[in-house]
């Protein structure tokens, strides 16, 4: 993968971003407002897909920890901006301002990590839900109560829910408004860890290691396939499959692979 990204001379005034040769961390930043997602945030992560997809990395998105100091509360994203959705008419909703984002955050290159720790609410949860892997605190606290405010969870959870979770928790969560807690995200497995509010990006990270320790064309097209409709199956693995038996990478690791066995 190429190491050039332009994410580290840009100004951004919403996200603080730190950019390694394998992965980008993105930390959402308005703790005034609980890291709310207005539409600076939205077109500011379209300008860190846009980055990742021209320049394939993993992606780690967090949000602001816990301050001893002040008492602060950690928190992740507590939803839309709800000032500005209060004013947003119907051709706002037709826009799909986050649904489109958030997919097209799904549909990175490379793995989407998401460590979470406090709120992550309605869309808050569903750019969460986005992600490829969701590691949590017992602090975390997710939910959609999107119905209580007379709207739906247009962004992805009324879909993305029901294959993480199953049908009847994601009812009971937006139609009844229930929020988990880490616990019970963990064992609904809508996370796949829970960890210690300050382990939280250490774990994220060495499941960040443990990607990049493969091969990234690799981990690229098995993502794609994953994610491919099942009416592409068989076909789409065995084209992808084609284009790997062909790679550089492929015949070194294998090679190494037996070079290791051959000397044990």
């Amino acid at each position: 993968m190429s190491s050039q990204s332009n994410l580290g001379v840009q100004d951004f005034t919403t996200l603080i971003i730190t950019v390694r040769q394998d992965r980008v961390l993105i930390r959402l930043d308005r703790p005034e407002v609980r890291n709310a997602i207005d539409a600076t945030m939205v077109q500011e992560l379209h300008a860190v897909c846009a980055d990742l997809e021209a320049t394939p990395r993993i992606l780690i998105l967090t949000g602001t920890p816990a301050d001893p100091e002040t008492g602060t509360k950690a928190f992740f994203a507590s939803g839309a901006d709800i000032a500005q959705l209060r004013d947003r008419r119907r051709d706002d909703a037709l826009a799909g301002i986050n649904s489109s984002l958030f997919e097209r955050i799904a549909k990175l290159p490379m793995p989407v990590i998401a460590a979470l720790d406090g709120f992550a609410l309605g869309g808050g949860g569903e750019l969460a839900y986005a992600a490829d892997f969701r590691i949590g605190t017992a602090n975390l606290r997710m939910g959609n109560p999107e119905a209580g405010l007379g709207i739906l969870a247009a962004a992805g959870a009324t879909w993305r829910l029901r294959e993480l979770v199953g049908e009847p928790l994601a009812k009971e969560m937006l139609l009844a408004g229930r929020t988990l807690t880490g616990a019970e995200c963990l064992a609904a497995g809508l996370i796949t860890e829970l960890v210690e509010s300050d382990g939280l990006l250490d774990a994220a990270h060495a499941l960040a290691d443990r990607i990049a320790r493969q091969d990234p064309l690799a981990v690229r097209l098995t993502k794609a396939v994953f994610h491919a409709p099942r009416e592409s199956h068989p076909l789409i693995d065995t084209l992808a499959q084609g284009i790997l038996f062909e790679s550089p990478a492929k015949f070194d690791r294998m090679q190494q692979f037996l070079d290791r066995k051959n000397n044990t």
